[in-house]
């Protein structure tokens, strides 16, 4: 999931935090401010809104900061795992859930597979309303712009699961090889805005394309490698309540929690299917309308009206939002009001949930040589390195699609090293292919491993490919 579409310059881009309150010297409101009691918490001159308030938001339109909570809460599982009361990290995890409706049982699971199948549900929603919206609106939409980056993320994909394939050959361990196949969209294109002024634009989209042709891989690894025994019953009633969702929108019902509730039924239906429940959200985000019900300038419209009334009502005020709203579709209206639940609560808690793994002196060395270890950090490392560069290069070969002047090879090479960042997904799929066993901590320490290098790594050549494009330019005498 893109963690960070203000990279795109679009409607999502970053802003400033809107001024609702103005300083003059000394932090005390400026002449001609409106009184306190008129201004929101974050706009008055309380200490709690100056030293929390305001720095808090200030950090949540950082576009990093997705990417910095996911670190910390890393951090903060290995810590707890490894620490004097590390028995405790399992132990709260494992805490049962079961929600029963009279003697029925709805669900019965732990507390991690209550984060892995249900709250990940909600972060693959979210993942399927953007892929929608970029099939339908944006980059996907026309094949020419998509051909590029889809055959560079189809090498992303391949490469890694056949790096991985050839270390684990004949073992008992092949199963993971879906979990180098990730790329975590979240750090990727965080460490690529470290370097913005380095690099070229289309670098930036090119990578978060890259990533979410790679989601749809992902997504389609998740549903049909890493499912278990079907129940055709239950698949046909999430079915047919994915049909009955999709009427529903082309006779246009809005009423949101009609959906919801049908929803919650199709996510359960999935769950007891046998394929993995998240499928369910990406269906869900799919079936999501990605076109506006009106025009821009049919939204200028009802402005201008409510405008130009003498007398504003209620109503007048409802009907006017209403209009303006749906000039923006309803997909991008959900991804936008969803992403930063997802992004600041969800995928910390997953990564809270799913990082913790045993560093020990013994842990790391049966690790070291680890086929699992090996093959998952050498898939990330190597593999997306390989696949995205090579098959790039490729696609420009055969007169596929070209890049832009300005972008070289280093440069691509630098993204594709990042592109190696495999954390949310890949320790997603960790999950599925080892279910708790002692290779899954080998794959965790692989993946976070890989990805710390290919961070540093990427951060350095994509670095040096920006100075070496400075240099190139300044030698020709252009700006």
């Amino acid at each position: 999931m893109s963690n960070d579409r203000n990279i795109e310059g679009d409607e999502h881009a970053e802003r400033p935090v809107p001024a609702t309150h103005v300083e003059g010297a000394g932090g005390h409101p400026a002449p001609g401010s409106p009184p306190e009691s008129s201004l929101t918490f974050i706009g008055r001159d309380s200490a709690l809104a100056r030293t929390v308030g305001r720095p808090l938001l200030h950090f949540l339109h950082i576009e990093t900061s997705g990417g910095i909570l996911l670190l910390l809460a890393t951090a903060a599982a290995l810590i707890w795992v490894n620490s004097p009361v590390g028995d405790s990290y399992a132990h709260f995890w494992h805490t049962p859930i079961e929600i029963m409706v009279s003697d029925f049982v709805v669900f019965d699971e732990d507390l991690h597979g209550f984060v892995n199948d249900a709250l990940m549900a909600l972060f693959f929603f979210v993942v399927g309303l953007e892929i929608k919206r970029e099939l339908v609106t944006g980059r996907l939409r026309r094949p020419r712009d998509a051909m590029l980056p889809a055959v560079a993320a189809l090498g992303g994909m391949v490469v890694p699961a056949l790096v991985y394939v050839v270390f684990n050959v004949g073992g008992d361990n092949l199963n993971g090889w879906g979990v180098p196949m990730a790329t975590d969209i979240a750090f990727a294109v965080g460490v690529v805005s470290l370097v913005g002024k380095w690099i070229p634009g289309w670098l930036r989209l090119f990578l978060l394309t890259v990533a979410i042709v790679d989601d749809i891989g992902a997504i389609l690894v998740i549903a049909i490698f890493y499912t278990s025994d079907i129940s055709l019953g239950w698949l046909g009633l999430a079915a047919l309540l994915c049909v009955l969702i999709s009427i529903l929108t082309r006779i246009r019902v809005w009423q949101w929690p009609v959906y919801m509730i049908i929803g919650v039924f199709v996510w359960w239906a999935t769950l007891n299917s046998g394929v993995h429940a998240t499928i369910a959200g990406v269906a869900l985000g799919l079936l999501t309308p990605a076109k506006p019900l009106q025009r821009d300038s049919d939204a200028r419209s009802v402005a201008r009206w409510l405008q130009d009334k003498s007398n504003i009502s209620v109503i007048d005020i409802r009907r006017a939002n209403f209009g303006i709203s749906e000039s923006r579709s309803v997909a991008e209206r959900l991804e936008v009001a969803l992403h930063p639940y997802v992004s600041y609560l969800i995928v910390p808690i997953f990564a809270l949930a799913n990082a913790g793994v045993v560093l020990s002196s013994d842990s790391l060395r049966g690790a070291a040589s680890s086929s699992v270890t090996i093959g998952v950090a050498l898939g990330l490392l190597v593999g997306k390195t390989v696949g995205v560069s090579g098959f790039t290069l490729l696609a420009t070969k055969l007169g596929l699609s070209a890049v832009p002047a300005g972008v070289s090879r280093l440069h691509i090479v630098g993204v594709s090293i990042v592109a190696g960042i495999g954390f949310t997904v890949a320790l997603f799929v960790t999950a599925l292919a080892f279910d708790g066993s002692a290779a899954g901590d080998e794959a965790k320490i692989g993946v976070l491993a890989a990805s710390l290098v290919a961070a540093v790594l990427g951060l350095i050549v994509l670095r040096l490919a920006g100075r070496r494009s400075i240099a190139a330019l300044a030698a020709t005498g252009r700006p």
